[in-house]
């Protein structure tokens, strides 16, 4: 048996030492980031690491010196004494000094990471089950960002693509070389907005406002990824966060994009769409932001999501399909989608689900008429 498992250690250290490559994810250390507070935290962590390190040293250093030098086997004869100044003096001073030692530089950490004054965008982001939402305050920029990992990949009916589970269909795009100030809330439950590029970490928490702040440096521009830190749910790990990182003549550019963008699609509701134009859209917006609660059959998953293949709701009562839709309903995990999808790809997703799947009830839902639901 000895040997046996003498054969397994010595194949699995042969097996990391051949093959390099294996090793290159390992990392062991916090990341360094790119902005300066991040910088300031990692030099804090590896002061704070070398003294706790030190002081096991010493300690564990006097401690084996001891047992070794005064045992029993050399006839050593502990000594007997009560109540030294010098002693207690000592151990309380010692560890005051250390202590002392690491504050001043950790209190000088915290003070920078809090201090949120002076920044040039504002962004205010919302954690919903399970997608986050982005306002660029005082811009008329908005948009809600949803994984975009597909649910084959999730399913291992395909290989998994290169950033499986942390990619996303919008990024929240940034400016370098400016203060970018977070303030961060939630529409449901806890969740966490964590890039450690950046070095931001904030509760999401229903009710209150976290702030938090960086600064990208120029030159720095690219992607830097995140997840939602916080246990939120059934889908809690579908909550990645991409920052992309631009010049500030590049950002300017995409916030006149997106407000064109914006008009652009006020204006296309106004249209005339096919059935079988909207059976596609409705398709497309089905996977990305309903199939994970009602399955992409709509077979439902359980009592908590109801099945839409066969529904009264979905085959008969098309009012109240638009509403739930537009508005959730309370009590249950069914959000409103009024805010998050455009008036176009709502009629088109409710056109896909009452024809999907054997519901065939032949009916077209138009964006004018959800225009008309929201007055």
């Amino acid at each position: 048996m000895f040997s046996r498992a003498w054969q397994r250690l010595s194949s699995v250290v042969l097996g990391l030492v051949s093959a390099p490559a294996a090793m290159a994810d390992w990392e062991l250390n916090m990341p360094r980031g790119i902005t300066e507070v991040s910088q300031s935290i990692y030099e804090l962590h590896m002061l704070i690491f070398w003294i706790c390190v030190w002081i096991g040293v010493v300690v564990f250093g006097v401690m084996f010196y001891s047992i070794f030098k005064h045992r029993k086997s050399k006839g050593a004869v502990a000594s007997q004494f009560h109540e030294s100044l010098g002693l207690e003096l000592l151990w309380t001073a010692v560890p005051t000094v250390i202590l002392i030692a690491m504050a001043v530089p950790a209190t000088t950490v915290l003070i920078q990471m809090y201090d949120t004054t002076n920044s040039a965008v504002d962004i205010k982001i919302t954690g919903h089950q399970w997608k986050w939402q982005y306002d660029y305050l005082g811009e008329d920029v908005g948009f809600f960002s949803n994984l975009s990992t597909t649910t084959d990949e999730i399913y291992n009916r395909t290989e998994k693509g290169e950033n499986y589970l942390l990619e996303v269909d919008k990024h929240v795009v940034v400016p370098t070389g400016q203060k970018l100030r977070f303030l961060i809330t939630s529409n449901d439950v806890i969740h966490a907005w964590w890039v450690p590029e950046i070095a931001v970490k904030k509760d999401a928490i229903p009710g209150y406002i976290n702030e938090s702040w960086a600064l990208i440096p120029e030159g720095q521009e690219g992607l830097y990824r995140g997840q939602c830190a916080e246990l939120c749910g059934v889908q809690h790990g579908f909550m990645p966060i991409v920052l992309e990182a631009v010049t500030a003549d590049e950002y300017q550019a995409w916030l006149d994009d997106q407000r064109a963008g914006k008009i652009a699609e006020a204006a296309a509701a106004l249209g005339d769409f096919s059935y079988d134009e909207l059976m596609v859209e409705g398709a497309e917006v089905y996977a990305r932001s309903c199939a994970g609660c009602h399955g992409t059959e709509g077979q439902g998953m359980g009592s908590v999501f109801p099945a839409l293949a066969g529904s009264p709701i979905a085959i008969n009562d098309m009012a109240g399909h638009i509403d739930i839709v537009l508005n959730g309903k309370a009590g249950t995990a069914m959000q409103s989608f009024s805010a998050q999808l455009s008036d176009v790809e709502i009629a088109a997703v409710i056109t896909y689900e009452r024809n999907a799947w054997g519901n065939d009830t032949g009916e077209t839902v138009t964006p004018q008429m959800i225009i008309d639901a929201k007055k």
